[in-house]
């Protein structure tokens, strides 16, 4: 079976029993930043329910102008007040090197694309960049933090400036 025809059965399983509409507004005043890797469960992992947080999944968990463009938005119109920022042991990105990854597209699509993977080697020296760049921004507000997760025991450690 195609896999997105597995998802939309699972989905229509799931209206079925769909509880109702969640809250608009992320009760707990949260977004959380984080990779897009399939081993991580974020809302699971941190024990909240649709309509508690806001959560923002991207390549690594990197803080991208379009994260900030996001954040902006839950900050702005959503009205959260706390960003969370998990990056993981074990990421992709961590074994990326942006110039090889553009240069391979370039070579299969004849274009370079203007923005770069983010590639990284070391993440708790990730996280701080990014906490840092969020710190920066004019646009982003409230409490930053930022964590480690470690997918070999889903502890989460904190990382600080």
């Amino acid at each position: 079976m195609d896999p997105i025809e597995q998802l939309l059965e699972n989905e229509a399983a799931y209206a079925e029993k769909f509880p109702g509409e969640a809250p608009h507004l992320p009760e707990m005043k949260v977004a959380v930043v984080s990779c897009m890797d399939c081993r991580i469960d974020v809302e699971t992992m941190l024990g909240v329910d649709p309509g508690q947080i806001h959560v923002i999944r991207n390549a690594g968990g990197l803080v991208t102008s379009d994260t900030i463009r996001t954040l902006t938005a839950s900050q702005r119109s959503l009205g959260t007040k706390y960003v969370m920022l998990i990056q993981h042991t074990d990421c992709g990105m961590s074994k990326t090197d942006d110039e090889a990854f553009l240069a391979e597209l370039e070579k299969d699509t004849g274009q370079r694309p203007t923005w770069k993977p983010g590639g990284f080697k070391d993440v708790r020296e990730s996280v701080r960049n990014d906490m840092k760049k969020l710190l920066d921004s004019p646009f982003v507000g409230g409490t930053v933090r930022g964590f480690v997760l470690d997918v070999k025991t889903a502890r989460l450690e904190e990382v600080t400036l």
